[in-house]
């Protein structure tokens, strides 16, 4: 991404998306007091974080019982109420969900990973389905310290264990047939990424036409497998982002409020909520809600203007799919496939532009 002279004043930046994770999917109930369980509680909260100022809800679903659902039709409910709860939000549904067979028979009619692609298929469905890119460790525990999980299930041995050793299995043929799927379902990918290494991909991807579409995407700074939150991780996947792509800035608990405020005066965007951070000062507990409040006040300080739904819809380009692969890379900002017999670095060259025969 360029920034010019004029980019870090707050009236030529564009308004501040407000990216809500309310949900906490690896915590459980009694981790924390924010932890809507109940379908009425989990609507409410996303009620609450849209008038706090969040445009963008990332959503996750819990059972009765406290558990993460893994069942198609409780995210249908749930989407359908947040449909009518909070109709100008943009709702993202988390892209690491695998469905459950829900009734007898079901199970031998999903193979491999057709319970990951079923996300294509809810019903109504979300604006968008996140994806992350390139199997990878994912091991959330490596940045977390004592303080950080002080309190919660996280701090026992065997859960420290099994989230340390998690992993996104997400090789070259599901992210193809999912892209596909989703591309042809009408639903935006979000792509979630750790490092430059999978925004190249992602570019390859579009130079080859598997994706064409808006490039709506999160640096997600967590460590682990992905880039930690130093500023110089942070700063070169930002020049390496193209100027026609959406960039949120996602970080894990008290990094998330430096991260976030370099990300609203740099006219970035920013995610918040209790599954990526519960602390606000050192010991000291912080809600959703608050979060967004105070994403809200940190980017009036700076007078940047904070996104409405409507807003938000608009700048991620909800609805919009490119038809070429050329378009795509113009659309996005990056430099065209090379021609055959091209040389040196491929210029795009305007449709209505037409060679000039100039005199001997």
């Amino acid at each position: 991404m360029n920034f010019l002279d004029d980019s870090l004043l707050p009236e030529n930046q564009e308004k501040l998306v407000i990216q809500v994770a309310p949900y906490g999917p690896e915590f459980l109930p009694g981790d924390s007091d924010d932890i809507p369980v109940t379908m009425d509680e989990q609507v409410q909260k996303a009620v609450d974080c849209y008038n706090a100022g969040a445009s963008v809800l990332h959503v996750h679903c819990r059972e009765a019982d406290g558990k993460g659902s893994k069942r198609l039709s409780m995210f249908n409910e749930m989407l359908a109420r947040l449909r009518a709860a909070v109709p100008k939000m943009v709702l993202q549904v988390g892209g690491s969900i695998s469905f459950a067979p829900e009734s007898e028979g079901a199970e031998a009619k999903w193979l491999n990973d057709d319970t990951r692609h079923m996300l294509a298929e809810l019903d109504p469905k979300p604006d968008q389905v996140t994806i992350a890119i390139n199997t990878n460790q994912m091991n959330v525990c490596e940045l977390l310290t004592a303080d950080d999980v002080a309190g919660t299930s996280l701090a026992l041995p065997p859960y420290q264990e099994a989230f340390r050793e998690m992993w996104i299995p997400s090789g070259p043929a599901f992210v193809e047939e999912h892209l596909k799927r989703l591309q042809a379902a009408g639903i935006q990918v979000h792509f979630m990424l750790g490092d430059a290494g999978q925004l190249e991909t992602v570019e390859r991807l579009v130079r080859r036409g598997v994706y064409k579409g808006p490039l709506v995407l999160n640096w997600v700074a967590i460590g682990g497998g992905a880039d930690g939150p130093s500023p110089y991780n942070m700063m070169e996947f930002i020049r390496r982002v193209p100027d026609g792509a959406v960039l949120t800035l996602e970080a894990l608990m008290r990094n998330v409020l430096p991260i976030n405020t370099m990300a609203i005066a740099m006219g970035l965007h920013v995610r918040v909520g209790i599954e990526d951070n519960l602390w606000g000062r050192k010991g000291e507990r912080i809600t959703s809600v608050q979060q967004v409040e105070q994403m809200v006040r940190i980017s009036r300080e700076l007078h940047r203007e904070v996104a409405s739904g409507e807003d938000a819809h608009r700048i991620y380009q909800i609805g919009t799919q490119y038809k070429t692969v050329d378009e795509t890379l113009a659309k996005l900002g990056w430099a065209p496939n090379r021609r055959p017999g091209e040389r040196g670095v491929p210029l795009a060259v305007p449709a209505s532009t037409k060679p000039v025969r100039r005199a001997a």
